[in-house]
């Protein structure tokens, strides 16, 4: 009886041990990315990686796919908890990560975390796209994009020639609150958006965000404004959006040269830059 009992315990313990244990190796051989950086999840998706994406920040929002995968938070105000729920085998971020506390708890939980330089030239944006290619072994469909981002913005500055006017563009991101405007100023990657686009910022901040009065919108004299989805979804009309304090006395309003941006055209460089920006131009330059 008891030399049954041993051959059964021994037969239960197999089992499970191929059972459990095979598991167990797939899931440490297979790569699971939380990517907190709405720059790296476009490239990531860009090269084919997004099926090793488990999580990702509620900012990350291109390309649509990006709905299907669970969000950690914020990228400035991530979730400890739901990151690590997510059982990942690294993190990735551009740095422009908080708070302190849950990058510790990450840490300290044994999850590694992977920095990736952000580019902020045409030239780093190629050599971060290169970068994650290679993470994915597909070097090839990275160099077709860098190729295509260097057509894009060649046809850009032939496309730029054309225009002899600089309309001054006021980019709103978050519409209003508080009686106050979060506005993109003269400064960072929106900024150098208008200038490839052939327009002048109407703003004249020294800060890369800026909030700004109604009274300072209307002495701006915008003759575009470009308004981020979320500011100008939650108007919910072209005409609400000109009624707000400040903008209605601008040009732009007057003259319905109000536009809606996606947010995640403006902020960072990928793979569709040259795209974007040609877009811009086309609405700035618009009569």
């Amino acid at each position: 009886m008891k030399k049954i009992f041993v051959l059964s315990l021994l037969s239960i313990l197999i089992f499970s041990c191929d059972r459990f244990g095979k598991k167990q190796n797939e899931t440490a051989g297979k790569l699971r990315i939380v990517c907190v950086s709405k720059q790296l999840n476009e490239i990531i998706y860009a090269v084919g990686g997004d099926t090793a994406l488990v999580g990702i920040d509620i900012s990350s929002t291109y390309p649509p796919e990006t709905k299907n995968k669970t969000t950690v938070g914020y990228h400035r105000a991530l979730s400890g908890e739901g990151i690590i729920s997510l059982n990942p085998t690294v993190v990735w971020h551009d740095g422009n990560i908080a708070p302190q506390q849950v990058i510790d708890q990450i840490k300290k939980v044994g999850i590694p975390m992977r920095e990736f330089h952000g580019g902020s030239t045409i030239d780093s944006t190629k050599i971060l796209i290169m970068q994650v290619a290679k993470e994915f072994h597909n070097e090839q469909k990275g160099k077709e994009l860098c190729d295509k981002l260097d057509s894009d913005m060649a046809k850009l500055d032939s496309a730029r020639k054309s225009y002899k006017d600089k309309p001054r563009v006021l980019i709103i991101h978050f519409g209003q609150a508080a009686n106050k405007y979060f506005v993109m100023s003269n400064k960072g990657i929106p900024n150098q958006m208008l200038e490839w686009a052939g327009a002048i910022n109407a703003t004249d901040t020294s800060q890369k965000w800026r909030d700004l009065s109604p009274e300072v919108i209307a002495m701006a004299q915008p003759d575009v404004i470009l308004a981020t989805d979320f500011g100008y979804d939650l108007q919910g009309s072209l005409e609400k959006f000109k009624q707000l304090p400040g903008i209605s006395l601008s040009p732009a309003a007057k003259n319905n040269r109000i536009y809606r941006i996606e947010e995640h055209d403006l902020v960072y460089l990928g793979p569709r830059t040259g795209e974007n920006v040609l877009e811009i131009m086309h609405l700035v330059h618009k009569k």
